[in-house]
């Protein structure tokens, strides 16, 4: 074979390479596309999936208001949620790394103003895993702290305050001064006079539509659910905590360790493990970890991060169905299918899973 024959041969490989990865990287838009046309009840929301940082695919599909009809964009700005508690626990865990906080001590340290007795028995990491048996401020705790999951809000409102406590400024201060400092442009505490650029959340009953007041976020649970963000904020965030860019490697282990079992039916039905404000799961042989929102403005949202493939799976709707079996359908189904992916399965495979 001549030279010439040689480069035409090697240009023809490339030119090949080039048109099939453009290809299966097509076919990958068509399958998730698919999944959100045929969404029933019907996806209203945003959605960015992104790789090594950078995004592979992203979509704002149908109104952030829609008495007004106004379509819904990329930075359209979102209640997370429960996907908060995430943020609230790593904001926690930089007061342990300045020695401020010892996860082990009873939160009665902290918090001075508790006069209930269990105060000086639940410790800082009971809060942080659910672990804690705090049902109501003025009631007994329902069970022994330390022996059992049980999932609140009130225990992160609680662990808010202890940031405030420790830094001696306002949570809404603490965490707006990391946002900014990750460039996280669009993402803010709640507050009745910021809303910027935020959708209006939809109750959805059989796909009938009732817009819902803000009214379930105030400055006392902020910790719990209380961050208002977008879908590439997110995927900002994820790129960051996720590569050692927020918290110490022993603080991100203990992030990210496995301190107890619980069971959610996004992550599937056998009880999985729980770190602080995020789930660690194993399934289909494949490692993520995550967590959903999920509240009664009207708002869902899921964060999920692939470490072996260096993915991320963003999504945020401004409605809730009222039958709790529709909650996260759409993103349960585009969850399952990059779990069969190339995108998942290749570079797991690569790294060694098989």
């Amino acid at each position: 074979m001549n030279f010439i024959s040689k480069i035409s041969l090697l240009l023809l490989v490339i030119l090949t390479s080039c048109h099939s990865s453009a290809q299966k990287k097509n076919d990958f838009k068509k399958s998730i596309d698919s999944i959100i046309q045929n969404a029933n009840p019907k996806f209203n929301g945003t959605i960015l999936i992104s790789q090594n940082g950078k995004t592979l695919y992203s979509k704002a599909e149908g109104f952030s208001n829609f008495e007004t009809r106004t379509p819904l964009k990329m930075d359209t700005q979102f209640e997370i949620m429960s996907n908060s508690k995430l943020i609230a626990a790593v904001l926690l865990l930089l007061e342990v790394e300045k020695g401020k906080v010892d996860l082990n001590a009873p939160i009665k340290k902290y918090l001075p103003e508790l006069k209930q007795t269990w105060a000086d028995s639940v410790t800082v990491h009971q809060l942080l895993n659910h672990s804690h048996g705090i049902v109501d401020l003025q009631k007994p705790l329902a069970f022994k702290p330390g022996t059992q999951f049980k999932y609140g809000n009130l225990n992160y409102s609680l662990i808010g305050k202890i940031v405030e406590f420790t830094t001696k400024k306002s949570y809404t201060e603490v965490s707006e001064s990391l946002f900014k400092k990750l460039k996280m442009n669009h993402t803010f505490c709640y507050s009745a006079d910021k809303i910027q650029n935020l959708a209006t959340g939809y109750d959805n009953n059989k796909n009938t539509l009732t817009p819902l007041k803000f009214g379930s976020i105030n400055n006392n649970n902020l910790g719990a659910d209380g961050v208002i963000s977008t879908v590439s904020d997110l995927a900002i965030w994820n790129n960051n905590l996720h590569k050692g860019k927020i918290l110490k490697p022993e603080s991100y282990q203990l992030l990210t360790k496995n301190t107890i079992l619980s069971q959610h039916n996004f992550f599937g039905k056998e009880k999985q493990p729980y770190g602080y404000g995020i789930r660690i799961v194993e399934e289909d042989n494949v490692k993520y970890l995550g967590h959903t929102g999920l509240g009664g403005d009207g708002f869902s949202s899921v964060n999920l991060y692939f470490p072996e493939s260096d993915v991320s799976f963003i999504a945020m709707e401004n409605q809730m169905p009222q039958d709790a079996d529709l909650f996260y359908l759409t993103e349960f189904k585009i969850k399952n299918f990059l779990l069969k992916s190339d995108l998942i399965k290749k570079n797991n495979s690569q790294n060694g899973k098989k």
